[in-house]
């Protein structure tokens, strides 16, 4: 784990260097660019982590498995077309604790569940509101763009200190406890400092894929295939991109398709958070079941 961190430290601050040296419109493309390849294949292997998860299930068919998930991506997009309030406030609330659980699922090991899962949640939303906090705008229009509904105030401040609040209590509660380490707080906190500071430096998209990429999708593409080959060899990493290719080629098509349907009603804003908001859904549970499933292992 040092290694990843000690890679998304490096490459965070090379982010930050290209946020202070190129135009935002290049800042644009290459962060849809890095969203569209590491954050969708980070993804696209959930039914091999289904597999796994079955792998003791002696009735279960792959092509029952194939047309649920698809069933639940389509009900997804379903309702971001219809309902999009409800659907970008599910988006943000499952977004925020599969955030938090990615990131410090290895850290906790003896935090009673139900804490664990509030803090995974406020953490998740502590990162999104910094990056809101810095891009208020932005967020105002996409807001605007996807449900039709001006926002006038986010609460950056309040719910900022809100979730800073409850998360510093966690931690000084599980470092007095000796349950956790004062070098991973330490460590921790240096991580929200850069991220503060290449999101006040960065457009909203730039600074979300440095973050989603770096500190989300690479870790998350480890523990992955960690989980389902059991180490991390250049061999087991080919062969989850292997898998992965036909899906994520699937997706690439399916965000194709809704563009030159939906083209014409919506803005690319919004079919673009309603697309990964469809695969965030099943993306999240999946996960959730892996983390467990990881845990009761011996």
């Amino acid at each position: 784990m040092n290694n990843i961190f000690n890679f998304s430290i490096v490459s965070s601050f090379l982010g930050l260097w290209i946020s202070t040296h190129v135009p935002e419109s290049f800042e644009l493309i290459l962060g849809f660019i890095l969203i569209f390849t590491f954050g969708m294949i980070h993804g696209s292997n959930d039914l091999l982590i289904v597999k796994k998860l079955l792998k003791n299930k002696k009735h279960y068919s792959k092509f029952i498995l194939l047309i649920a998930y698809l069933f639940i991506v389509s009900i997804a997009i379903l309702v971001f077309y219809l309902i999009p309030s409800l659907a970008m406030i599910l988006f943000v609330l499952f977004s925020a604790y599969h955030f938090g659980e990615q990131h410090w699922d290895h850290r906790f090991s003896k935090l009673n569940a139900f804490r664990k899962s509030i803090f995974y949640f406020f953490y998740g939303m502590f990162i999104l509101y910094m990056l809101f906090a810095y891009n208020t705008n932005e967020v105002k229009l996409i807001i605007f763009e996807i449900t039709g509904f001006e926002i006038t105030n986010l609460y950056t401040k309040i719910m900022l200190f809100i979730l800073a609040g409850f998360i510093s209590c966690v931690l000084i509660i599980e470092f007095l406890s000796k349950r956790l380490a004062i070098g991973v707080i330490l460590k921790e906190l240096f991580t929200l400092a850069v991220l503060a500071i290449i999101f006040s430096s960065s457009s909203l998209i730039w600074g979300f894929s440095i973050y989603f990429i770096l500190w989300h999708s690479i870790p998350s593409l480890i523990e992955q295939i960690s989980y389902i080959y059991g180490d991390v060899k250049t061999t087991s990493a080919l062969s989850y991109g292997k898998a992965a290719l036909p899906y994520w080629i699937i997706s690439l098509i399916g965000m194709v398709i809704l563009y030159v349907i939906f083209s014409g009603e919506k803005q690319f804003y919004s079919l673009f958070f309603a697309f990964i908001a469809a695969v965030t859904f099943p993306h999240a549970f999946v996960m959730l079941k892996m983390f467990s499933k990881k845990k009761a292992q011996p």
